[in-house]
């Protein structure tokens, strides 16, 4: 970020040297003008003289546009400097921030402590506090007790548990419905995805360490 930053000052530097150095000469009118004073001094007519005032009134006006000019060149630059600099900060940001959601979904989310409250219908996820539907609550505590069993519960499973009824006679469709009620009750898309696996052809299960799990 910072090498960037530095790139697009010196660039956005060197271009406005080289654009003030190329703008003509503020007094060059002027100049001009009083040439025509020095060299015509013959010209002693009413006529004349007025066209030497409109000329020389013409070089004052041609200095201060000018003077104006660069003046609003340079809060154009100054502008463009800011716009590109807060660009690039962006962009460092934005590439930080992917690289660190690309360790996190290789990684999973490291969970130090895992407590379901169910009295108070709670989940305590690193001390993050997860508010629970009872549907959900039960949902994760099956997972919860299957992770501490080192078991992967298929849906079928899964209901026949809240049930009560044999997983023969549930359908594999129910659990999977109450393992994305589970998901959007957590809110968090990358914390419900990464803490329920999904293992193909198996099953759920807790992507988690089954020693910081704590029901109480």
């Amino acid at each position: 970020m910072v090498a960037g930053i530095a790139a697009i000052v010196l660039v956005l530097g060197i271009t406005a040297v080289l654009l003030f150095m190329s703008l003509p000469d503020a007094n060059a009118f002027n100049m001009r003008v009083e040439r025509l004073f020095v060299e015509n001094d013959t010209l002693t007519g009413n006529a004349e003289i007025k066209l030497l005032e409109i000329l020389a009134q013409s070089g004052t006006a041609f200095s201060d546009t000018l003077a104006s000019y660069r003046f609003v060149i340079f809060v154009l630059l100054i502008f463009a400097t800011a716009l590109l600099v807060t660009a690039v900060a962006f962009l460092v940001m934005l590439i930080a921030l992917n690289r660190r959601m690309g360790r996190i979904e290789r990684q999973g989310i490291e969970v130090n402590s895992l407590l379901i409250s169910r009295d108070q219908k709670s989940v305590y996820l690193n001390d993050f506090e997860f508010k629970l539907t009872d549907a959900a609550l039960e949902t994760l505590s099956v997972l919860a007790e299957a992770r501490m069993d080192d078991e992967v519960l298929s849906g079928a499973e899964i209901e026949g548990v809240i049930s009560g009824r044999d997983p023969s006679d549930c359908d594999e469709a129910a659990g999977a419905t109450r393992i994305k009620r589970l998901r959007d009750t957590l809110g968090n898309q990358l914390v419900s995805e990464l803490l329920i696996k999904n293992i193909a052809r198996k099953g759920y299960m807790l992507a988690i360490d089954k020693n910081v799990i704590k029901m109480v």
